[in-house]
């Protein structure tokens, strides 16, 4: 488990973290809480680097099987190819989270988005899962 703290925009920090793991080979759920937010994630992707391009699809397109990146929402199944790292954008707790090899939890500036992200950090601290905090802002460690 990470948690990305105090992240002033939580969809570009998510659209950073994509890019590099895709860039690392690996493959990636996006999850939100809803379609509008998922179609932010998807046009951000597209217009996150001039110079690099993430591949990406939602997860219940055709396609998905064979994109590194896919974007979901709510209990969207993600298919077992892509069970490496979910970041999740969604305010409660992602339904499948133990399927995954890491979770990402990107957590944003307003109490609105640090009380459920503290009601999610108790749940995998009560579960003793390991889990590593990083500063958003300076993006290291904490």
């Amino acid at each position: 488990m990470q948690f990305y703290h105090d992240a002033p925009d939580r969809v570009a920090l998510a659209c950073e973290l994509a890019a590099r793991a895709y860039a690392g080979g690996r493959r990636v759920a996006l999850r939100t809480a809803d379609a509008a937010h998922a179609r932010r994630i998807d046009q951000a992707l597209w217009n996150f680097e001039q110079l690099a391009f993430v591949p990406h699809v939602m997860a219940d397109s055709p396609l998905a099987g064979e994109t590194p990146v896919l974007i979901g929402h709510g209990d969207t199944p993600v298919p077992q190819s892509h069970q490496d790292i979910l970041l999740n954008l969604g305010d409660d707790l992602p339904p499948d989270f133990q399927a995954f090899r890491v979770v990402v939890e990107i957590i944003g500036q307003s109490e609105a988005e640090k009380a459920p992200g503290r009601l999610r950090y108790k749940h995998y601290k009560a579960l003793d899962l390991p889990i590593q905090l990083f500063d958003a802002v300076r993006r290291e460690a904490m």
